[in-house]
């Protein structure tokens, strides 16, 4: 097992100093840990409230997510979006789509929110963006399709944000003594995004690693 990036006392700390939740994203997240599979990927509270201050900051006309899950991540980032903007969130299981959408409509979001149930990829080629913000949290084996998908439709002044890059702490780890086959599919989507030279990242180590990619 690697070593957590944070200690729970740290973590718990900054959970307690970061603005609660609204009531609706505190229901989702219960019944997503009570209902849902890998309910580890919930986004969680402060991940959440930082999404959430990007939309706030970017003030985006359209945003792009691919991996809905049970959709705490895109409620979040719908709280701050502009009037007329809206969210296009890429799921591919469609029992997480169900349970998202109806929290979406539950939380009244469902004119910012739309699902689209299918590959990503698919979704991605079918709209023409610009995408000011771009949220990045699917299938792990298929982060460098999506950011290389993305990337010529970012808006000049837009921002991709890519989740899980530090694999709990993996990706910095021995590699002969890890065995999860996402590992080294993660180093070398690091250090490609490192490597580009259309872009600037910063990685962060907030949760399980969030880097910030934008144009050069």
């Amino acid at each position: 097992m690697s070593p957590e990036l944070v200690s729970d006392a740290v973590e718990a700390y900054a959970a307690a100093h970061t603005s609660p939740p609204p009531e609706h994203l505190r229901a989702l997240a219960a019944e997503t840990r009570a209902t849902l599979d890998s309910p580890q990927m919930l986004t969680g509270e402060v991940e959440g409230r930082l999404l959430e201050f990007l939309v706030f900051l970017a003030r985006p006309r359209l945003v792009l997510e691919i991996g809905t899950y049970s959709g705490y991540s895109a409620l979040s980032m719908a709280q701050t979006l502009p009037e007329g903007a809206r969210i296009i969130s890429c799921e591919l299981d469609p029992e997480r789509v169900a349970f998202a959408e109806a929290h979406i409509d539950g939380a009244g979001m469902s004119d910012r929110i739309e699902i689209r149930q299918g590959p990503a990829l698919e979704t991605i080629d079918a709209l023409d963006g610009p995408f000011d913000v771009v949220f990045i949290d699917a299938d792990k084996g298929g982060y460098l399709a999506y950011y290389e998908a993305v990337l010529p439709k970012l808006a000049e002044s837009g921002v991709i944000v890519v989740d899980n890059v530090l694999w709990s702490g993996r990706v910095a780890g021995d590699p002969e003594a890890d065995d999860d086959e996402r590992t080294p599919v993660l180093r070398a989507f690091n250090d490609h995004v490192l490597a580009d030279e259309r872009v600037v990242s910063v990685m962060l180590t907030v949760r399980d690693g969030v880097t910030l990619v934008r144009r050069a």
